[in-house]
């Protein structure tokens, strides 16, 4: 690996190190929550900018980094891309269940509160 590749290299948990403390403190936020909403209705790997969010851009940098460095998500750069990735099989192997029962959580709550989909 090269020195320039090297660094743009973003830390993650090992899967024996995800906690479900920090998984669920990750998953408190509303912005947070939105995120892997999303990527979870994607099922695939979405880039930053894709993502439209009511904060600025250093705020949804900090949600990021929560969400990569508890586990939920996996980040990598692809050319100048930080593509982002939920980690699904590693908490449903960890968690049985329980991201879904999170996502059909938030599902329900935004339409009893009257809420978009992404909301």
């Amino acid at each position: 690996m090269t020195t320039a590749s090297a660094s743009r290299t973003l830390p993650h948990p090992a899967r024996d190190e995800i906690r479900l403390e920090q998984v669920l403190h990750a998953l408190s936020d509303p912005m947070r929550l939105r995120i892997v909403r999303e990527l979870a209705a994607d099922g695939d790997e979405l880039s930053c900018s894709h993502f439209v969010l009511p904060v600025t851009k250093s705020t949804t940098t900090h949600h990021f980094r929560v969400l990569r460095e508890s586990g939920v998500i996996r980040q990598t750069y692809r050319g100048t891309a930080k593509m982002n990735g939920l980690r699904r099989d590693d908490l449903d192997d960890l968690f049985p269940g329980l991201l879904d029962a999170l996502l059909d959580a938030a599902t329900r709550q935004s339409a009893r509160l009257g809420e978009t989909a992404t909301g």
